[in-house]
């Protein structure tokens, strides 16, 4: 571990006696998070020698976070999620392959309860007239190329009012989610509404923040995907619009070239081929 210059003697050894604490800590991997996660934050205390006011008010911020979250909205992926901590952890754990569909963050508004729909259905249960229809299809396969037959495909998005349904009581609890299988070839289709930008929500504690941060809070346009199968690792990614203005300053540092997909059109729908690739099971 590195030392912080700043830090005084009697900082030193506060953080040496928490340490040594945490030594007895028998299980092996948590002691090893525990000891970097005391040391970072005694370095990072130190060396903006944060106040006692400070302090509190990151406390009330942290709880506030939590007393905001809900099972249908969890504010703290979100503040994970602005401050890229989200982003990182999927990027050091991905462990893949050029080949292999980059992951991407998960978000607040997964629900592992959306309903499983046929081939090709709709994830529109809360009509919305006039919203230009784009139809998603691809193939999951394998590193080798091979057909990944009764993969789960797990997609969800918002509206386009840019909200959620957890957001939005006009909308239906299932709207703009669904579960989809796919057959023995790989493949597996769906149809939507073109999706659009918005911003992540900024009611919560995290919207002040961000304001004070001077930080825009505008995503990239964008449908979310978990894709899962036997023997391979689970995949949680997105499709993204090439026409999206906010692609490089996405709020949540989502956004992987390789998942950007110019949209085709015919006979008045869009379209969008999204193969997604799937790493073997570690």
């Amino acid at each position: 571990m590195t030392q912080v210059e700043t830090r005084t003697e009697a900082e030193t050894q506060l953080l040496d006696a928490v340490l040594a604490t945490v030594k007895s800590t028998p299980n092996d991997r948590l002691r090893e998070v525990m000891t970097s996660l005391v040391h970072h934050l005694h370095d990072f205390a130190s060396e903006v020698q944060l106040t006692q006011a400070e302090w509190l008010m990151g406390i009330n911020f942290l709880t506030a976070v939590g007393k905001f979250s809900t099972d249908e909205r969890n504010e703290f992926i979100l503040l994970s999620d602005v401050l890229g901590l989200s982003s990182l952890v999927e990027t050091v754990g991905f462990g893949g392959t050029d080949e292999a569909t980059a992951n991407t963050v998960l978000g607040p508004f997964w629900q592992p309860d959306s309903p499983h729909r046929a081939a090709g259905a709709s994830i529109v249960d809360t009509p919305d007239p006039g919203a230009p229809v784009l139809k998603v299809s691809g193939v999951v396969k394998d590193l080798d190329g091979r057909p990944v037959a009764n993969a789960s495909v797990d997609v969800w998005m918002a509206a386009r009012n840019g909200l959620y349904w957890q957001q939005d009581p006009k909308q239906a609890r299932t709207n703009l989610r669904g579960v989809f299988h796919t057959d023995a070839e790989g493949r597996y289709s769906f149809e939507t509404v073109r999706p659009v930008s918005y911003p992540v929500p900024t009611d919560g504690p995290v919207g002040p923040l961000m304001d004070a941060m001077n930080r825009s809070p505008m995503r990239a346009t964008h449908i979310h995907f978990i894709v899962k199968a036997p023997g391979y690792q689970t995949v949680t990614t997105h499709l993204f619009d090439s026409e999206c203005p906010y692609l490089e300053t996405d709020a949540v540092f989502s956004v992987r070239e390789s998942l950007i997909l110019t949209f085709g059109k015919e006979d008045g729908y869009y379209t969008a081929n999204f193969d997604i690739t799937l790493m073997p099971a570690k």
